[in-house]
């Protein structure tokens, strides 16, 4: 009798994981139905081969400047086709550069937040009660302080090092993610599904990672896509502060804290970083849209 019950219990799964890959095929389909966030999409992609290969088509290095030419305009005798800085330097490949520490920023901060909040959020959700409170309340407390008084904090304490800086950001970036995930799985714990793994002896812990997380992959995916220009801005925000990525590096909200020392004399030492920021910035916003508009199961038919 038990392993008929297991035997049906495998074929519910298999059921499950078809209707859940045929949601996800329709939530694509639906997805490139949204022209805006195709469009996102297409410009996202633009951008990132731009910041990766940009900088091997450039003659000109970041770091080197062209000591015949200071804050000159843009322009293809020159061969600077975003101009150069005060120091002389290439705006073209540094906003190119800029570019992939900014978008790195974003990934790899994101991912540290999307590790810590699901796994946080799963488990406070998933178990309820005093441990719920107790989580949840720590969680309320750290809202209660100051976001960037966390990241300066730990950048002071643990240095500057680019990488630090990607798991500062991420370090105090999941609570918006723990909320979410625990939210989620408050609803899914009493589900059906769940139910059928206890009675075939499955652990708390195997039923959160094999059952509870994978249920919530929509919502997470839908996050992500805003949290990534949410890192994005608070980076450049501390590299215009002064606290982020240091030379020789550079990123586009440090481009944007030096283009705006230079306005008055060379105002496309602003422009270019900005516009690339912004696009990015607006371009996530317009997937992240899309995709929660796809994921949304009450428009499914």
């Amino acid at each position: 009798m038990r392993e008929t019950t297991r035997d049906a219990f495998d074929r519910a799964l298999d059921t499950r994981s078809m209707r859940r890959r045929s949601l996800y095929v329709d939530a694509w389909h639906r997805l490139l139905k949204n022209k805006a966030a195709v469009v996102a999409l297409g410009t996202l992609g633009v951008m990132v081969i731009m910041v990766l290969v940009g900088p091997w088509l450039s003659e000109w290095d970041h770091e080197i400047p062209d000591w015949d030419h200071y804050s000159t305009p843009p322009s293809l005798e020159t061969g600077h086709l975003f101009g150069t800085d005060a120091l002389g330097r290439d705006l073209f490949v540094r906003t190119m550069i800029g570019g992939q520490i900014s978008l790195l920023v974003g990934l790899v901060a994101t991912m540290v937040s999307l590790v810590i909040g699901v796994s946080y959020g799963a488990v406070a959700g998933f178990f309820g009660g005093r441990i719920d409170n107790i989580m949840m309340r720590f969680v309320d407390g750290i809202y209660a302080m100051p976001f960037m008084f966390f990241v300066i904090v730990l950048m002071v304490v643990f240095g500057r090092n680019i990488f630090l800086i990607f798991v500062a950001i991420g370090a105090v970036n999941w609570l918006d993610m723990a909320r979410i995930v625990r939210g989620q799985t408050l609803s899914l714990k009493n589900k059906d599904f769940v139910e059928a793994a206890r009675a075939c002896g499955a652990t708390e812990w195997q039923i959160i990672r094999r059952h509870i997380v994978p249920n919530l992959l929509g919502v997470v995916i839908v996050y992500v896509t805003l949290t990534i220009p949410q890192v994005i801005l608070v980076e450049s925000f501390l590299s215009f502060l002064g606290l982020g990525v240091q030379e020789p590096l550079t990123s586009w909200g440090a481009l944007v804290n030096e283009g705006a020392q230079e306005l008055e004399t060379a105002p496309w030492s602003l422009l270019f970083p900005a516009a690339f920021l912004a696009v990015t910035l607006f371009a996530f916003n317009f997937l992240g849209d899309g995709l929660r508009d796809a994921l949304d199961p009450k428009d499914r038919v």
